[in-house]
Parts: C-alpha cells; structure tokens; sequence
C-alpha cells in the first residue's frame, strides 16, 4: 500500500463515475486497454478486486465501495481547489457549468438560472442539456457544478450528490382554440379520449400524469411522447393536442404559443430541483439561485389565500 498511485486511483474513480470504462476512456482521452492495464495494477497494490462480473456488465466489491468511497473525498477537494483557482484568476466568479434534464420546461429552466446572470460580475454560463443519467454523470466527475432536473436524485444511484427542491405548481392543460373550445366546461373528465401530447418517460410528471388519468378514469388519446418539452410545445401549438404545462408558467405559455387554457389541477405536482455535489451550497452562482427560489416561495406564501 505504500506504492499507491493516485494516478491509477484517480482512472479508477472516473470509470466509477462515468459507468465504464469506455467512457471513462473518452472523459480522460486514453485507451479502455491502458485504463483496465491500470486498474489492474491498482488492484495489485490493493490486493483485492475491485470489481465483480454481474452479467454483462461490471459492478463494485466490497472494497470497490470502499475505495470509492475515500477517494470521491480526495477529488471532490481537489475539483474544488480547481474551481478556486480559476475564480481567482478570472477575477470573479469564473466558469458557471449546468447541465438541464429535456423533461424541464425552457422558460422555468431560465427563470431559476437568471439569477446567476444577473451577479456582479456575473458567471460565464456552460448550458448543457441531456438525459438525467447522462447529466448525473458529468456532475460525478465535477464537469458540472448544477444539474437541474424535475425530479430527485434517487437514493439508488451510486452518485454523490444532494437535491435542492427550488419550485413546486400545479399542472395546466393548453391547446389551441379549436381543440380546447368543446372540452373545457367538463374539465377533467372532458380529457377522455381527447388528443394528448405528454413528456417522455424521462419526465418525473409523466408517471404522475398516468396515475392521475387512471384514477379519474380518464382515457386520452396519446398522440405523441416528447423528451424535450420544447417540442412538446412547438406540435400544441399546431393544434396536434393538448398538453400539460406548469401553472406557474401558464399564462406566459400561452400568450406565447397562442394557446389556452382546457383547465388545470394541482392533483400532479411539477416539481423543480437543483442536484449538486454539495449539501451545503458554496458555488455563488448556486448559492443565488438557491436564495432566489427561497424568496420567490416566500412571496408566493405571503399573497396565497389561508386554506
């Protein structure tokens, strides 16, 4: 154990993170074959495997975990003094990287990062977007400080990381005129059979929607699933179906695609949530957007009607 290179521990963190070693391979620009060669030798010094065979694909020991473990704590310092040191250099806040999940709404994606643009000085924003998985991953190897996704992240996954929960509305269902018109004096039950465009099965909402439909006994007509809300939109708008949008962003939603409103129920729940690697948030950027959805919950707490 005195000869163990960080270097091979460092490979061996990243292939956890990334879920293989072919990715981890195109996130450190060298070959799956000299990555395995040095997996090996750390398992040599270690004197323990560190992975096990589980069908087809490869999973952690007891002592993969444990290695794991003591070395997420080792990088996350060293990512950190990373950060600091291109802040500093930067003479402000630097780099500002997010990753945001399709399944978010566009407009509500922007609402919670405007804070970060609007620091003096403000971040340089990287903007990606992706599958939560794939976003999940970036964010284990620290090449994102934010991912915003409308669900949690599950305790199942072996990611390190928190959830912030920055916004929470009931849902609204738009379409054009010719397709609401004969369904909103019935709403919900007025939604049988109608045409539907729902989120793609990366959608949080999309599970509650079902269950809600099933136990109104409702029967919409799927049109179509969408993993990118935007297009979602882009198809309501030319009058292919109805859709669900967040109540917080309705009226904006509308005005905008020249739709309205079938009707809404605060039955499914669109939730927002801010995953870091960070329980206690450090990042400025972060940090403002945190403390902006903290304030825009207590405003709406102070105008809502007492139940």
């Amino acid at each position: 154990m005195d000869q163990l290179n960080y270097k091979h521990l460092h490979y061996f963190w990243v292939v956890a993170k990334s879920g293989g070693v072919a990715k981890a391979g195109e996130r450190l620009h060298v070959t799956p074959q000299s990555i395995s060669t040095q997996m090996r030798q750390l398992e040599s010094v270690i004197g323990a495997p560190l992975w096990r065979r589980a069908g087809r694909r490869l999973e952690l020991t007891e002592t993969g975990h444990l290695v794991l473990e003591h070395a997420e704590r080792m990088f996350e310092v060293g990512e950190a003094l990373k950060d600091a040191l291109r802040g500093q250099r930067g003479g402000g806040t630097g780099l500002f990287r997010v990753g945001v999940t399709g399944s978010v709404v566009k407009v509500v994606a922007y609402r919670m990062l405007e804070p970060a643009l609007a620091m003096h000085p403000a971040p340089r924003m990287l903007c990606r977007e992706g599958r939560f998985n794939e976003l999940l991953a970036l964010l284990a190897v620290h090449e994102l400080d934010l991912v915003l996704s409308d669900r949690p992240l599950p305790a199942s996954m072996h990611v390190r990381g928190f959830n912030h929960l920055l916004l929470e509305s009931g849902v609204t269902f738009l379409a054009t005129s010719a397709v609401a018109k004969p369904r909103i004096g019935a709403f919900p039950h007025s939604l049988d059979g109608a045409p539907m465009l729902l989120p793609g099965g990366d959608s949080a909402v999309r599970a509650q929607l079902v269950e809600w439909f099933d136990r109104l006994r409702i029967q919409p007509r799927v049109v179509a699933d969408f993993d990118d809300t935007a297009v979602m939109k882009a198809f309501g708008q030319g009058g292919a179906g109805v859709f669900p949008m967040p109540t917080i962003v309705a009226a904006e939603t509308a005005a905008q695609y020249r739709v309205v409103p079938v009707g809404r129920t605060d039955d499914v729940r669109y939730q927002l949530y801010a995953v870091s690697t960070e329980r206690r948030l450090t990042h400025p950027a972060v940090v403002a957007i945190r403390d902006a959805a903290r304030e825009r919950e207590r405003a709406q707490a102070s105008v809502s009607p007492p139940a």
